[in-house]
């Protein structure tokens, strides 16, 4: 079932307009059709296997226990779910709660849907270890059921001397701690591959890099988390969360919110907990945990701003080297599955994540900063495109040579049973996705 559907994605444009954040013209997102309600799905579980039941959280009842709930129905969260459906004895047990109407609708659908090879992160981090797994499982998955992918290859370029030995460091990292393919690229093959891009100082290659279409694969994982009968449940906001035994030994109770409209209260009971809430993972975390032990979230902004000229042409990703203590891995040249030019993803600090307005003031700064790898960009053809939010644990730290650096928290959280924990999940957490939903379910049962 699921195979026709991912194959199905590639031309249904209404389809993935339902979670598509940056909306195609000519369509409005909407919500999932209300198909059934729990008590439909309850009888149902004890005489067949399950297609996906999209519920609202007024339908579900008290005596309806699932196995796993995962808050959070952006691409890890999916990618959680369908892993746990799948992997599950018992049809029907997981239960995905997304407080959006449509999944996908935040930081998964707003970033630059690049397929990240690994190289900045440490070689014990966990994103390094993720991201290098997580970019294998998802080139063999998007091959297997078409999701619009492309191998890019990306460069870091270099002006500087600096940069060039940042590049060197990244070279050597990479070739002699954790084996990921580099290569340079000498002066005579840039200019012949990609006249328009300005290397004063060299090219680092990353040949593994890649780009897909970031929609296209959640709703892949959502048909894949359909097919193996998970529940979800759209409009749907976490208000509060009590540990059972007092500390999750007996479940969880959660109490939920409709956001569709009525603003009904619903309590629902589970035998484990993901948080993998995203923007909101460290408000989830702070319902359960005592003061002491509370966390604040950091929001990065990233403007990101579209170019409409025919020339440069461009076929490769572009990068600046990396900047040790940098929130970000500086504004880079990206592509879409069309071959449409974008800049971004810069940083710019603010304290909500409903900021997503592209912030126009912005734009001279890109413009410099991307004048300095491809100085035949014509700025007026430059417009703004989208923006999106990294949820991070602190305010420096993109890469582990910088002061400050920050890896995922994915665990068991201490002193609580059956509570996995996901905090400052950013990049490279959409290439990292089925790899992180492996560690989860790894964490729940091994």
């Amino acid at each position: 079932m699921y195979t026709s559907f991912c194959l199905a994605i590639t031309s249904e444009k209404v389809i993935r307009s339902i979670i598509q954040s940056r909306p195609l013209p000519g369509f409005r997102s909407r919500p999932h059709t209300l198909l059934s309600s729990l008590s439909t799905h309850h009888q149902q579980s004890h005489s067949r296997r399950l297609s996906s039941h999209t519920v609202s959280v007024s339908q579900l009842r008290a005596d309806h226990d699932f196995t796993h709930a995962v808050i959070g129905g952006g691409v890890v969260g999916l990618a959680i779910a369908q892993e746990l459906a799948r992997r599950s004895s018992r049809p029907g047990s997981t239960l995905l709660l997304e407080q959006h109407t449509a999944v996908g609708t935040e930081t998964s659908s707003r970033n630059s849907e690049v397929i990240h090879a690994g190289i900045y992160y440490g070689a014990t981090s966990l994103k390094t270890e993720l991201c290098i797994s997580g970019k294998q499982l998802l080139y063999s998955l998007c091959e297997k059921e078409g999701i619009p992918h492309r191998r890019t290859g990306k460069w870091i370029v270099a002006q500087t001397d600096a940069q060039r030995e940042a590049l060197q460091r990244v070279y050597d990292f990479c070739t002699q701690e954790i084996h990921v393919p580099m290569r340079w690229v000498g002066a005579e093959e840039a200019a012949r591959r990609e006249p328009a891009v300005r290397a004063e100082k060299g090219v680092l290659e990353s040949p593994t890099t890649g780009i897909i279409d970031s929609h296209s694969l959640m709703m892949c994982l959502l048909g894949k988390f359909e097919d193996a009968g998970g529940t979800l449940a759209l409009g749907s906001r976490v208000e509060a969360i009590t540990p059972l035994g007092g500390d999750g030994s007996q479940g969880w109770k959660l109490t939920v919110r409709d956001t569709t409209g009525s603003g009904e209260l619903s309590t629902i009971t589970a035998d484990t907990l993901i948080n993998a809430a995203g923007l909101g993972a460290v408000a989830v975390h702070n319902m359960i945990v005592p003061p002491d032990r509370r966390r604040k979230m950091f929001y990065a902004k990233g403007n990101y701003f579209s170019y409409g000229g025919s020339s440069p042409k461009v076929s490769t990703l572009i990068y600046p080297a990396p900047e040790p203590g940098h929130a970000g891995l500086g504004t880079h040249l990206t592509l879409d599955i069309g071959g449409r030019i974008k800049f971004g993803p810069d940083v710019e600090w603010v304290d909500s994540p409903e900021d997503l307005s592209v912030n126009e003031s912005r734009l001279s700064e890109t413009i410099r900063e991307v004048k300095k790898y491809l100085p035949a960009l014509d700025e007026t053809l430059l417009r703004p495109d989208y923006a999106g939010i990294r949820p991070k644990l602190g305010r420096q730290g993109a890469v582990v040579s910088g002061k400050g650096f920050i890896d995922f928290v994915i665990q068991r959280e201490e002193g609580y049973h059956g509570w996995i924990n996901l905090l400052g999940i950013e990049s490279p957490g959409l290439t990292s996705s089925l790899a992180i939903a492996e560690k989860v379910r790894k964490l729940l049962y091994q």
